[in-house]
């Protein structure tokens, strides 16, 4: 067993996405990096009624790479927890690891929301005998992290933190714990989401939530700009390889940035409103962690969902808690809002910052709020040799999970 202690280092060797952007790591970064949109009209029968109709969808749908066998027997949240640790697993170079020092935690909000709804449809019209036999095993929200534990032999755990849009970056924080407690070796964490469905869409449109941009899709994410009225729903996997240093260096494997530290704390307070105590203590106890000064940390990617009330609440405590000097990016005006995977998307994104130095710019941040007094990156992306990013990640239920990284 490894020493019980934060010395212990933890590096990304591995990533592995499917999102509105891309079906893959280097599609979707590309294409964050030209400031493209992954928001469209929705075009199925089930949305022509609803009051918000558009949506961040897959730019590749998941059934399609998996075999068909395979993918008819997976909730699509399953799927793309698949397609994304495979791609992350052969980014890592396949890393040889005994079954049992090898972990899997893949968080999810919703798990199989979409496989429930639909079986209920069928159970409805035609009765149980029609109700498909896979339908358990597809809305479980431990799907994801089951199958993708079969398919790499992972017999270390597999995990599910449900932290509605925090679990993602829960589930990256619980797999650095895991290595740093001698617990694993290798950890395969993340987040995955798939509920582009009517209720889904239905509930967050009476919340007020989403935004009304219906005949502007691609306009309509906009955090942190004067004319944001709400989030869009997305859908995605995130999936990062977490190593061992000194086994990943041992083995030559490329690594593009240590998790330094984490912080998580509960707000205790209100369902779904943004507490700003909760999120300030979640930054500093990932700072504290990971043995960062405030004045270190050279990007931030913001939580920022576009509502009106949520992106001050988190740009003051930022302000409060490491300044206006760092450069701030929020990749949901492009993606959409991920849920469960979208604090695994933040923390991808910041590790390839801190290996590129290079960080995508705010998309639709044509009039900056004048209550922000961060650094926002606007037009063109920012450049720059930063050492340490941190990554905000807040979910319904008064979820607060901060994450640090620094450079490899």
């Amino acid at each position: 067993m490894g020493q019980h202690s934060a010395d212990v280092e933890v590096v990304v060797t591995g990533l592995g996405a499917s999102t509105p952007l891309g079906g893959d790591v280097a599609s979707t970064w590309a294409a964050m990096l030209a400031g493209e949109s992954g928001v469209s009209v929705l075009e199925q029968e089930w949305a022509k009624d609803l009051p918000v109709r558009i949506a961040a969808q897959l730019a590749v749908d998941p059934a399609q790479v998996l075999p068909r066998v395979e993918a008819r027997k997976l909730d699509r949240c399953e799927q793309l927890a698949l397609v994304a640790a495979r791609e992350a697993w052969a980014d890592a170079g396949r890393p040889e690891v005994d079954g049992e020092r090898l972990a899997v935690v893949i968080g999810t909000g919703t798990g199989g929301a979409g496989s429930l709804l639909a079986q209920d449809d069928v159970l409805e019209q035609y009765g149980a005998r029609k109700v498909s036999p896979y339908v358990v095993p597809m809305l479980m929200a431990n799907g994801p992290a089951a199958w993708v534990s079969m398919d790499l032999g992972a017999r270390g755990g597999a995990r599910t933190p449900v932290s509605a849009c925090s679990s993602g970056a829960e589930a990256i924080a619980m797999g650095m714990d895991l290595i740093r407690l001698g617990r694993a070796d290798v950890v395969v964490a993340g987040g995955t989401e798939a509920c582009v469905a009517a209720l889904p869409m239905a509930g967050f449109a009476q919340m007020t939530a989403l935004s009304k941009r219906n005949d502007e899709p691609a306009l309509a994410s906009r955090p942190f700009d004067t004319d944001r009225d709400g989030f869009v729903l997305g859908e995605g996997a995130v999936l990062v390889v977490l190593e061992r240093a000194d086994r990943a260096k041992a083995r030559g494997a490329r690594a593009y940035a240590r998790v330094a530290g984490a912080g998580i704390t509960s707000s205790a307070e209100h369902i779904t409103a943004s507490d700003a105590d909760g999120q300030m203590r979640a930054m500093r106890l990932s700072l504290a962690d990971a043995g960062v000064a405030p004045q270190d940390v050279g990007i931030v990617h913001a939580h920022a969902t576009s509502t009106p009330a949520g992106d001050l609440v988190e740009a003051q405590v930022v302000a409060d808690v490491l300044g206006t000097h760092p450069v701030v990016t929020a990749t949901k005006s492009m993606t959409g809002h991920l849920l469960g995977a979208s604090g695994a998307l933040g923390a991808m994104v910041t590790a390839l910052a801190l290996h590129e130095g290079r960080l995508p710019a705010i998309r639709n941040l044509d009039h900056p709020d004048p209550e922000v007094k961060l650094d926002l990156v606007a037009g063109e992306p920012r450049h720059g040799a930063w050492q340490a990013g941190l990554a905000n990640s807040y979910g319904f239920g008064g979820h607060n999970v901060s994450l640090v990284f620094t450079r490899a």
